[in-house]
């Protein structure tokens, strides 16, 4: 014989179905937000070490620079941006024809990017717009120079390089305030931040920076 229950039972039967829905739904809410949270966080994790590995390469690696001025053009066009390599110089000197990038010596705050023209211990005279290096009577051959040298090309004084730093001068040598001009007129090698590698914007100026070749 069937067994029948009463509505008190049936009530009972019914709220305790539906607790065991909602103790289902809860559980499922639980497991859902800590999904959510694990993909939260495993995308905050890689955005840390994103922004960790960009600093550590910024600051160690290359240098990402603008150049606000003309001072080295048409090797280097003002408004271009361009890498530099810190690690360079790591294990070897600058080289005379070289663009480098530097603390400016007469206000560190500052970051200037110009050719190596003198090395340690050298003697640089400057003569009618030519350059000669420890009293050679053949002068450099700069072909990189963006136009006739008119302005600071006479020099009655050789610039004598100490033997911890370099003589740097742009490439635009009218308008360029570079070692000609200088209060400190060297750069010393710890302040060398990098060897300038390559423009990158605009695409249009893309461009290799090569060191020039004087014996060409």
């Amino acid at each position: 014989m069937d067994e029948f229950k009463t509505e008190e039972q049936l009530n009972e039967d019914i709220d305790q179905v539906e607790t065991e829905v909602e103790d289902v739904d809860v559980d499922e809410q639980k497991e859902k937000s800590k999904r959510i949270w694990r993909e939260v966080f495993s995308w905050v994790r890689i955005i840390v070490i994103a922004l960790a590995i960009a600093l550590i390469i910024n600051n160690f690696i290359i240098i990402n620079a603008n150049v606000p001025s003309g001072s080295m053009e048409n090797t280097i066009m003002t408004g271009d941006r361009m890498i530099g390599l810190r690690t360079s110089y790591w294990f070897s000197s600058p080289k005379r024809g070289q663009v480098v990038i530097f603390k400016f010596p007469d206000n560190e705050e500052e970051t200037f990017v110009k050719r190596v023209i003198g090395l340690p211990g050298e003697t640089v005279n400057i003569k009618n717009g030519k350059v000669y290096i420890n009293n050679s009577k053949k002068p450099l051959k700069e072909d990189y120079l963006k136009e006739e040298w008119t302005e600071g090309n006479n020099f009655d004084k050789p610039f004598k390089v100490p033997k911890d730093s370099y003589f740097c001068m742009g490439d635009n040598r009218n308008v360029s305030n570079d070692a000609r001009y200088w209060r400190k007129k060297y750069v010393k090698k710890n302040k060398i931040l990098a060897k300038a590698e390559f423009v990158y914007w605009p695409f249009s100026n893309k461009k290799i920076i090569y060191t020039a070749d004087y014996d060409k």
